[in-house]
């Protein structure tokens, strides 16, 4: 199965993080590749440490992009080296595969669709994977199961919470 969440809400990390727990419950095998994200006091990335089944890869530098639209030469080789550990990493079968952000780095550029694409060509059909990040393009929804948007209700602008939003 494919999973995708997408939206300009919150929780599509967290979403695919919940997924990833049930997953360990049962002593399987997840790894999370996070594209554009390289911040290593998440905790997300904090707890593969306790965890022995659960890895985080990262390919994204610790700051934002900003603006999105203006990536730099590096943001792009960050991208292309996480799409090959994806390729990788698929040969390895992991349960649960989670492509975090994959979306975005798809729609502004730093990945070509076509090549991200492919590499899922190679997927099992033993590993489930979970595609996150806002502007999912439409050829990642044509090929998901499963396609969530997420979107804010309502949402109290504050300073990002540790342990709760990172």
């Amino acid at each position: 199965m494919i999973h995708l969440y997408t939206g300009d809400g919150g929780g599509k990390t967290t979403s695919a993080l919940g997924v990833a727990m049930r997953a360990l419950g049962h002593g399987k095998k997840v790894v999370m590749i996070q594209f554009m994200k390289g911040r290593t006091d998440t905790g997300e990335y904090k707890i593969q440490k306790q965890l022995k089944n659960f890895k985080v890869y990262q390919f994204g530098r610790e700051d934002f992009i900003k603006p999105v639209d203006k990536p730099t030469e590096k943001d792009y080789k960050l991208a292309e080296k996480g799409l090959r550990f994806v390729e990788k990493t698929l040969k390895e079968k992991p349960c649960l595969l989670i492509l975090d952000e994959i979306n975005l780095a798809a729609a502004i550029g730093l990945l070509k669709i076509s090549d991200v694409l492919k590499v899922l060509e190679k997927k099992s059909k033993d590993t489930h994977l979970i595609m996150t990040g806002r502007h999912a393009p439409e050829e990642f929804i044509r090929i998901a199961d499963i396609v969530t948007t997420v979107e804010d209700v309502k949402r109290v602008e504050r300073e990002a919470q540790k342990g709760i939003e990172y």
